[in-house]
Parts: structure tokens; sequence; C-alpha cells
């Protein structure tokens, strides 16, 4: 690996990308994560260690598929996922959780090794899965519009700091750089922030009891495939291909197979390609298509740092205004929006594309999986119904040739 390639990559669009994706891991991510655990019930010593586990053993997998094959590939771990194992605190214990977990991360791993990750990719039609990524992230951004109407001073700074950014069009001053330093300017002179004490202890690494029982199998096991497989690596990738990277599905598959495995045995929950993550890092707003790698680089290497402060990040969140952080997160998906609406309605399929888009903004969940994944179930029978020919000439193959298609099967 060439050094000197890979600093003549870099860019300061990527650095800020990569800054404001670890803010959203920190303050949108995290919370949710601590919320669960005590949902729970787990110890201090469960919690750090799950917390620990995620965050780091997706970070190490992030750098080193990002820099080998020079794409931006954040690995992290499913929210839907942490989302459903918290409404089921009251039917399984935590050792039944985990280990329904382990036979997840298995599962994960076997089907990366047999290339079914990258046979769904090829057999999904792009303009629906754009679609249902488009609707998935649509509330971002309508949270950041909430934000700003709440607090004008710093979610309008923000906000104001990115358009002049657009306004300006220079690549050395990205939008969301500068909304990063105009809210954060904001925020110091309005007087937000809070004054709480922010506390240092390091992770604790507990191996945790585990039980096997069927009914925390099917019940658990099965759907966590579906969310960390055909949900959200179905998003993520699904996003990189759009963007025109010739993504190795089969590949990472099995690393987030690998990363769910460890994950496990440490009392965490399964890994996948976070779509959040994939939003704001591989965004135009990223810099050129060539260097967006650094910024999964850059956040998965501050994710590292948080892994090691799960205490201290958690005393963050107290600090800084929620409208902050909602304001920047929508901003920094506000392009890849854009990108997805425009390959959604572009092309053949737009009436699946609509549909998935609709299903995937109501926010609902049957058999405990979210609209997300419906939202291409009911999107690909819209297509069968209305756009049968379209969507049959796709399966048949006759689809672009273009190279960003291509999987590592």
């Amino acid at each position: 690996m060439n050094s000197r390639l890979l600093l003549r990559d870099f860019t300061s669009a990527a650095l800020w990308a990569g800054l404001t994706a670890f803010v959203w891991y920190a303050f949108g991510a995290v919370p949710l994560h601590i919320a669960v655990s005590q949902q729970l019930g787990l110890s201090t010593a469960q919690t750090s260690s799950w917390i620990f586990i995620v965050w780091f053993s997706g970070a190490v997998s992030t750098i080193v598929t990002s820099l080998y094959f020079r794409q931006p590939i954040p690995i992290t771990w499913t929210i839907p996922g942490l989302i459903y194992l918290g409404t089921l605190a009251d039917r399984f214990s935590f050792a039944e959780l985990v280990g329904a977990n382990l036979i997840a991360g298995l599962l994960l791993l076997l089907l990366g090794m047999l290339g079914v990750g990258g046979r769904i990719m090829s057999w999904l039609p792009l303009p629906i899965i754009m679609g249902m990524f488009g609707g998935s992230i649509l509330g971002y951004v309508t949270r950041m519009v909430a934000a700003t109407v709440e607090d004008v001073a710093v979610a309008g700074a923000a906000v104001g700091c990115y358009l002049l950014g657009r306004l300006i069009g220079n690549p050395r001053v990205p939008p969301v750089g500068l909304a990063v330093v105009g809210g954060g300017i904001a925020v110091a002179l309005v007087g937000t922030a809070a004054a709480d004490p922010v506390e240092w202890t390091l992770p604790v690494l507990a191996i945790p009891e585990m039980t096997f029982s069927f009914a925390a199998v099917v019940a658990v096991s099965l759907p966590m495939v579906v969310l960390a497989m055909g949900l959200g690596n179905v998003q993520g990738l699904g996003f990189l291909l759009a963007q025109g990277y010739a993504v190795p599905v089969n590949t990472v598959s099995t690393v987030v197979g690998i990363n769910s495995v460890v994950n496990a045995l440490l009392g965490g929950h399964p890994a996948t390609v976070a779509r959040t993550g994939v939003a704001i890092l591989a965004s135009p707003d990223s810099g050129a298509v060539s260097g967006r790698y650094w910024a999964a680089v850059i956040s998965a290497l501050l994710t590292i740092v948080m892994a090691l402060a799960a205490t201290p990040v958690a005393s963050l969140l107290n600090v800084l205004p929620k409208t902050y952080i909602f304001a920047l997160a929508g901003l920094a998906i506000v392009a890849s929006l854009q990108d997805a609406l425009e390959k959604a309605f572009g092309g053949k399929m737009r009436l699946g594309a609509l549909v998935a888009f609709a299903v995937a903004t109501t926010p609902f969940a049957v058999v405990g999986i979210t609209s997300a994944f419906w939202a291409i179930i009911v999107g690909l029978l819209a297509s069968l119904l209305a756009e049968s020919k379209q969507l049959f000439e796709f399966w048949a193959g006759e689809r672009s040739s273009d190279p960003a298609l291509q999987t590592d099967r």
C-alpha cells in the first residue's frame, strides 16, 4: 500500500465528513445503546463491555477494509437490531440473548462466505434500493428542520453556515465543516452547553454467560440476520454502489459476520454496514470519490478513542445541545438524500421506488422488522404489478454495464 498515494487522496472535505460521522456516532447512537442496556437491566460491567466491543471491532474493520479497497466502508452495529433487543427484555434473559446473537453472527459469517450478500445486491433493483434508502434517512433531514425551528440561534447558525459553504462552492471550504464550526461557536456564545463534569474510566471487558434456547434462536437470531444483512448491508452497500464504487460485497459481508461473532463473545450484538455512516462518509459533500475512504478512516480512528472512553462519551451527552447534533446529522445527509432521490426517480421502476420511499418513511415494525425492510418487499411487488417488463428485464440481466454494479462473487 503506497503511503504517498494515500496521502494524496486526503482532503479537508473528507476530514470534516469523518468528524461529522463521529459526532453522530457519539451523540446519536450511543444514547440509544445506553438506554437499551438499561432496559435490559445490565450491570455497569456488562454495558461497558458491550459498548466497547461493538465500537472497537467495527472501527478496526472499517479502517482495514476502507484502506485496502479505498472505499468508505463504515462497519458499526445494527441500530434496528439493538432496538429489537430492547423489546425482548421481558421475554429472554441476557444470557439467552447473548447465545442468540452468537448464532446470528455465525449465520452472517456463513452467508457471507457463501456469497449470499453479493447475490442479494445484484438481485435488487437500484431504484427501489435508493427509494428505500431515501425514505429511511428522510427523518434526519426533517428532524434538522424541527431543530432549526426550535433553536434558531444554534441550529439556525449551523444551517446558515452550511448554505454559505454551498454558495462558496470551494472544495477547500466544505459546507459541513462550516456548519460544525459555526454551530459550535453559536453554542459557546448562546451558552446552551451544560456544565456537567466529564468522568474518565477505562472500559471493562466481561465475558458474559451464554445460554442457547430454541425460542431465542427463532425470536432473535433470524430477525438479527435479516436486520444486519438483508436491511443494513443492503442500505449501506447499495448507496456505495450508487456512488460508483465497485463494492466487494461478499468480502464485506464476511467481515460483518466475523465482527458479529466477536461482538457476541463479549456481550455485543451483530454488526452491519452503517446506513447513516455511509450517507455521511460517502456523500458528495465528502469530497472526490477517490478520497472519501479517508472520511471513514478518520471517523473510525475517533471511534476507537470513543470505545476506550465509553464513560466520558456518555458524560458528554449532557453537554452539547441536542438541536446542534440533530442539525449536523441532517446537514451531513442532505447531499446523500438528494443523490438517492435522483437515482430513485431518474430512470426506470419509478413507481416501485416511490412505494419503497413512502413505506420507508413510515415508522412501523411487523414481527419486529422495521419498515425499511418491508419497503423493499412492497416496492418489488409494486414494480412486479405495474412495471413488470422493466423488472423482468433487470432480472434477465438487461441492466447497465456500469462496473459499479459488479460484485466480488
